[in-house]
């Protein structure tokens, strides 16, 4: 998958470089990216209905199982981003979202991830079943969507 010939994800957050987001060159902090990404899946969750905090409450958590990121080009202070996150892939009891991490002035690419998030219990972290009617909303491609509940 070449992200250079990749539409927009359907979900970005836009948010600010601050100071302490940088490194003392005022460059992002390479691990920083991976907080935007979170925000940015947390962002798409609640986009669709499903804020985390409720989610938790009815005994279902999304935890980060694995996580790949490749750096392009710098974010620098002060910058606009614009985070994107798009579930690729939807399991039983997990999903794989790509996301992008883009410069909002001029859209270059500064860094790309693809996050695999895992579906446990709340009480005792063990796996579970992600409902079916939820990953049928999160993934927005049943034909990506893989049975097994």
């Amino acid at each position: 998958m070449h992200a250079q010939s990749r539409s927009p994800s359907p979900s970005v957050l836009r948010c600010r470089v601050y100071y302490e987001d940088t490194d003392a060159g005022g460059i992002v902090y390479y691990v920083n990216y991976l907080k935007f990404m979170e925000r940015a899946r947390t962002e798409r969750l609640r986009a669709l209905g499903y804020a985390q905090s409720e989610l938790a409450r009815d005994g279902l958590l999304f935890v980060v199982h694995s996580s790949e990121a490749r750096y392009h080009a710098p974010a620098r202070l002060d910058d606009e981003l614009l985070i994107g996150a798009e579930v690729v892939e939807a399991k039983r009891a997990s999903l794989r979202f790509y996301q992008e991490v883009r410069r909002a002035e001029d859209e270059v690419l500064l860094c790309e991830g693809w996050v695999t998030v895992a579906c446990v219990r709340a009480d005792s972290f063990r796996p579970r079943a992600i409902p079916t009617a939820m990953r049928t909303v999160l993934a927005g491609n049943p034909a990506s969507i893989q049975s097994g509940d």
